[in-house]
């Protein structure tokens, strides 16, 4: 038998949460181990980083005197009680969210991109994502005249997104200025949950738009890894209605597509091994997308959402697509399009156009009415899209099914 001993911020966490001091708890954990002398010297040095790394995020902080309880250092932060910094980063990120402004409409968003910045590259996904971007932006230069070789110049520019890389990158070389063994790790900008929720796309349809038929696994176990960060890392006092939304939405999507991603780490979590056979008993699963109210009705604000940023960009053909069948058409959309745009210069499809407040729902037996508003330049609000959810269509999908009744007027 080999040994596999290992250190991580999850373990000293779960130290300092012991009574007693924590630092004789370390040692005897280093040192009685089946570990080799050198690598119970490079665990220990490794402890030791990781400890800083908490110091210097603030999380942790040394008491001039023992606690009642005999502690000598001790949380500065509340943590929720499955908190846990899985990634060599999250110190970073847990301190990052200290830069975000809580009341700016962006605020959830950002949160996910601070998180999504520390997690590991999913390269098949940016990939995807950068050419994409190329292939529209090679489109705008031709249509505005640009010749080949200043394209070609221009293109080298043009990569997948990165939400707030300068003020990250700003903030993580400060960081490591007080904490240099981060060194050997890189921070990784990027945008696949964020850009997946601002597209308002299920699984399927970005799997679809990014020709990621081949990488859907791949796909799926980064959503996890999200989740899990975002659910293990954010503390309570930095929650918010609209990130626990996008939070509970993640869980719900990813588990539609394939639960058995959560229920590993959930086994985990609960203090068994994935791979032992150990019959622990979780939390009970929903019995359909339905039955978790909350991520539902984001994933019908997503869809209905989804609706209102093709109509803004005058999109009659994906709208047809998206409701063709249910009779309404490219030809019946660009109906409804002359007569907004007959009313309003502009209709805005920002993060405010997407709140709560301007998504009307109506429950009734075995449906939801729904009525998206527009947020038009005046703030009149009198045109919008109405329609039904299908509650039983929709648990056998997996998503919102959808059926447009109307557009304009109420």
């Amino acid at each position: 038998l080999t040994s596999s001993f290992a250190v991580s911020h999850s373990m000293l966490l779960n130290l300092l949460e012991r009574p007693g001091n924590p630092f004789s708890a370390a040692q005897r954990l280093l040192n009685e181990n089946h570990e080799t002398r050198a690598s119970q010297l490079q665990l220990t040095r490794k402890a030791i980083g990781i400890y800083r790394s908490l110091v210097t995020a603030g999380i942790v902080e040394r008491l001039p005197e023992p606690d009642a309880d005999g502690r000598t250092i001790r949380l500065k932060v509340h943590l929720q009680a499955n908190f846990a910094l899985n990634q060599p980063l999250s110190p970073f990120a847990l301190a990052s969210l200290e830069l975000l402004d809580p009341e700016s409409p962006t605020y959830a968003l950002d949160v996910v991109s601070v998180i999504e910045a520390t997690l590991e590259k999913p390269r098949q996904v940016l990939n995807a994502q950068e050419k994409k971007a190329r292939g529209e932006a090679i489109g705008a230069m031709k249509a505005d005249g640009v010749d080949y070789d200043q394209r070609m110049a221009l293109l080298e520019e043009v990569t997948y997104p990165q939400p707030m890389a300068e003020l990250l990158f700003q903030a993580f070389d400060v960081y490591r200025s007080g904490a240099p063994w981060l060194g050997d790790f890189e921070l990784t900008p990027k945008s696949v949950v964020r850009d997946m929720y601002e597209r308002a796309m299920n699984f399927g349809e970005y799997i679809a738009y990014y020709s990621l038929t081949r990488s859907e696994g791949i796909l799926l176990r980064y959503l996890a890894d999200c989740y899990k960060a975002l659910r293990q890392t954010v503390p309570t006092e930095a929650l918010r209605e609209d990130l626990t939304d996008i939070i509970e939405w993640l869980g719900e999507l990813i588990r539609q597509v394939d639960s058995s991603l959560l229920e590993e780490w959930e086994l985990l979590a609960a203090g068994g091994r994935a791979d032992s056979g150990t019959a622990l008993e979780l939390p009970p699963e929903p019995d359909s997308v339905t039955s978790n109210e909350r991520a539902f009705r984001v994933m019908v604000r997503n869809e209905m959402f989804q609706r209102v940023k093709l109509f803004a960009d005058e999109d009659d053909v994906a709208l047809g697509a998206l409701d063709g069948g249910s009779g309404w058409d490219a030809d019946r959309w660009t109906e409804a399009l002359d007569g907004y745009f007959g009313d309003y210069e502009d209709i805005d499809d920002g993060p405010e156009a997407r709140g709560p407040a301007l998504l009307i729902i109506e429950k009734v037996p075995g449906s939801w009415k729904v009525r998206q508003i527009f947020k038009d330049p005046f703030g009149n609000h009198d045109w919008g899209i109405n329609a039904v959810i299908d509650l039983a269509a929709s648990d056998e999908a997996g998503t919102a099914v959808v059926t447009v009744t109307s557009v304009g007027a109420p």
